[in-house]
């Protein structure tokens, strides 16, 4: 719950519109008294977690296939893996000569764009590292009232300016992302090839997992629950996408923060295994 001060001669609010000042108290007067901070904190911290592992992960180069023990496992963070170095890896999609480190790097692009203009990474980044703002009832960080008298941004422009203008990529990220999920939904089955025919193991099920946030991630995105029913006039003449709109994307959309945030653990999760396995630090325990 958010708690606000009741401050006699409180400013008064500024209308947001683009082009205008950007208004607030300073910093300096916050008026809740809860930890509002804390959330903020937390975000960043998990980005820059992610950040930081997937850069350790993509430099690593190596241990990412663990074909070498019996099992199909590939890491989201390597996969599709199109270059000469994966198929010296013992991946058969390896072929492509030209590129020469790390065959990460190749793929990362694709989701990451999808993900960082992803609506709700927007907001996360926005409030944990730009303080715009940090949390409702909150000053903005770039306020025209800001400590000092001073404003960070005099302007709110919205994301009508260069380099935010480019978020308005997302919607077509999104289609990427779905050849992307489909992958690593072709990743998962193949995880439960063994060599002497169809198994599960303990990585089977961690594969399993991270295609199914995947997918909860991917349909509950905004773009694509506007692409199924946003331009419709009426929902009575269309009852499929009406079912699909309201039975499955809605619902995901709903929880589109929480699935944004598993399927961001499943992937570390995921190429951490693999590389535990590949690198033969743990064995991978078969269940039948």
């Amino acid at each position: 719950m958010t708690v606000v001060e009741e401050t006699p001669g409180a400013p008064t609010p500024i209308p947001v519109e683009i082009g205008g000042v950007r208004g607030g108290p300073p910093l300096a007067k916050v008026l809740r008294r809860d930890r509002w901070w804390v959330q903020p904190g937390l975000t960043a911290l998990g980005l820059l977690g992610f950040i930081g592992y997937s850069i350790w992960a993509a430099l690593r180069n190596g241990d990412f296939y663990a074909g070498n023990m019996g099992r199909d496992y590939l890491s989201p963070l390597y996969s599709p893996c199109l270059t000469h170095s994966c198929s010296t890896a013992g991946y058969v999609w390896g072929g492509w000569s030209w590129w020469k480190i790390s065959p990460a790097w190749l793929i990362l692009v694709f989701p990451g764009a999808f993900r960082t203009t992803c609506y709700y990474y927007r907001k996360a980044y926005y409030r944990s590292f730009w303080f715009s703002p940090p949390a409702c009832a909150v000053p903005d960080a770039g306020s025209a009232a800001s400590p000092g008298g001073r404003a960070l941004r005099k302007r709110y422009s919205g994301e009508t300016r260069f380099p935010l203008v480019l978020q308005n990529v997302h919607r077509f990220t999104w289609y990427v992302a779905v050849i992307f999920a489909g992958i690593l939904t072709w990743d998962a089955i193949s995880a439960f090839r063994f060599p002497n025919g169809i198994g599960l193991g303990v990585g089977t099920l961690i594969f399993v997992a991270n295609a199914v946030f995947i997918w909860a991630y991917t349909l509950g995105c905004h773009a694509c629950r506007h692409l199924c029913g946003g331009g419709l006039k009426r929902f009575s003449q269309h009852r499929f996408r009406y079912s699909l709109w309201k039975n499955l994307l809605t619902p995901l959309n709903e929880h589109h923060q929480l699935f944004a945030w598993c399927s961001l653990f499943s992937i570390i999760v995921s190429d951490l295994y693999v590389w535990l396995v590949a690198s033969g630090t743990i064995h991978d325990p078969r269940i039948f």
